[in-house]
């Protein structure tokens, strides 16, 4: 059962931060800049990641008894929305230039729902397999 738990934790994990490259890549192409942002995008997709496994274990959105109950899909939004004034915070200190609220506002919505999909794809997916299973 441990096994379980540990491999449902690693394919979150490796899923947020698929979802988080997601959206990194959806930002700068509605700037129409990800053809040539290169590089560029890491000022977005570090600071993003960072501040989501900084807050994301305080939200307990890791803790296998909750991954799997649908009343807990809140958690992930939340921390979510949490993380993303850190995120920027952290963007502006490594490109050493202002943050502006709106940035803030929409990378913590675009995230926030990106990350609720992913959750409640995963939690349809692994309820599936729980009743498939037993």
């Amino acid at each position: 059962m441990e096994n379980r738990g540990s491999l449902q934790q690693l394919v979150l994990i490796t899923g947020d931060i698929i979802t988080l490259a997601i959206v990194t890549l959806i930002g700068f192409a509605s700037h129409g800049t990800a053809d040539t942002a290169g590089s560029r995008m890491l000022t977005t997709f570090i600071p993003l990641v960072v501040a989501w496994f900084l807050v994301a274990p305080f939200m307990q959105v890791y803790d296998t008894q909750k991954i799997l109950d649908g009343r807990q899909l809140w958690r992930p939004l939340w921390a979510m929305i949490l993380a993303s004034p850190m995120a920027a915070w952290l963007r502006g200190l490594m490109l050493n230039s202002p943050i502006l609220p709106v940035f803030v506002i929409i990378l913590g919505g675009v995230s926030a729902v990106a990350i609720l999909v992913w959750r409640g794809i995963f939690w349809l997916a692994a309820t599936r397999i729980k009743r498939v299973n037993g």
